[in-house]
């Protein structure tokens, strides 16, 4: 038989058996592993897990578990599924690192753009600028012009290179055309804990993370990093960095979908139909309105918007980490 006749041959078969794969998908027996490139127990754990249990039940009642393969800023979990079988069974959970881990690691071991099949953003996580219980300033006008007199002597606290914190920190710094001197510390508690202490003067962090001590007045809060106010009770009336007078300023600690690149299409629109349930589900809702998250309602749950929308990110966040020199290698 001729070399590029047995070749078509393969080829043929390969797609027909992708071609079976999907037609049947998800496959009575199975189960789907979502990568959280994470530790377990934190925010992006938490929203996973809640996201697994509210897709089960469309994807036929299959068994989802969840694999935690934290380290490296969440380049080892995300190269993982990369590498993984592209047949719907090994998926990724990441949050906005997907478009700042571009920029802040100079070696990738693939390709954010490229090396995956987008399912759709599942929610956003909003961001608050918040201070020591002892900072005199009472509202961000005030703030505003401390930072702008303190300058270098102001101490941004945030959890660690490339977390959420530190990249609205520099947003925050960039946006105010403002240096401050960073503070990083092994995950949010601890450096939540020194804030309250007064060792440490700011932080923007996640409201999944800074609610509870807004709440019980252990340390204040100025702004939300949301284009408009939030409608959580708690933080209602806390004006928006926008309204503060930095222009466009937008920053939400979003959590997407991924797939291995290569999918079959008929896999992804199965997973996306999936999900498009689960962000209607009002169990799922309510639960992530319980870590003060905001499930998406718009066009970035399906594929196509999400990675338009993740490329945009990357865009905006690649300004900000070259500008700063803030380089994880």
């Amino acid at each position: 038989m001729h070399t590029t006749f047995k070749l078509a041959l393969g080829a043929a078969a390969i797609a027909a058996a992708f071609g079976a794969s999907a037609q049947s998908y998800p496959a009575a027996g199975k189960t789907i592993t979502i990568v959280v490139p994470f530790s377990a127990g934190g925010p992006t754990d938490r929203v996973a897990r809640d996201l697994a249990e509210a897709m089960r039940k469309p994807l036929g009642g299959i068994t989802v578990v969840i694999d935690n393969a934290a380290g490296a800023g969440s380049t080892i979990g995300t190269a993982k599924v990369a590498r993984a079988a592209p047949d719907g069974y090994t998926l990724l959970l990441n949050h906005i690192g997907m478009s700042t881990i571009p920029t802040l690691y100079r070696k990738l071991p693939f390709n954010v753009l490229n090396d995956f099949e987008y399912l759709g953003i599942v929610n956003d996580v909003p961001m608050t600028i918040i201070s020591r219980p002892t900072l005199e300033a009472k509202n961000y006008k005030e703030l505003s012009s401390w930072i702008a007199k303190n300058k270098e002597k102001v101490n941004l606290g945030h959890s660690g290179l490339g977390s959420a914190g530190h990249l609205c920190g520099l947003m925050f710094q960039h946006a105010l055309q403002s240096h401050m001197t960073p503070v990083a510390y092994k995950g949010a508690a601890p450096a939540i804990t020194d804030l309250i202490g007064g060792q440490i003067d700011l932080m923007c962090d996640q409201t999944t993370n800074t609610s509870s001590q807004i709440e019980g007045k252990k340390v204040k809060v100025y702004a939300v990093t949301t284009e408009q106010r939030l409608k959580m009770p708690l933080l209602k009336d806390v004006p928006t960095l926008q309204e503060g007078g930095l222009k466009d300023f937008r920053v939400t600690v979003w959590h997407g979908l991924y797939a291995p690149k290569g999918t079959p299409a008929a896999v992804v629109k199965a997973i996306n139909d999936a999900l498009q349930v689960a962000v209607k589900d009002p169990d799922f809702i309510k639960k992530q309105e319980g870590l003060g998250a905001v499930v998406v309602s718009d066009k970035r749950v399906e594929p196509a918007e999400h990675k338009k929308f993740v490329q945009s990110e990357i865009e905006k966040w690649g300004v900000v980490i070259k500008a700063a020199g803030a380089y994880a290698d």
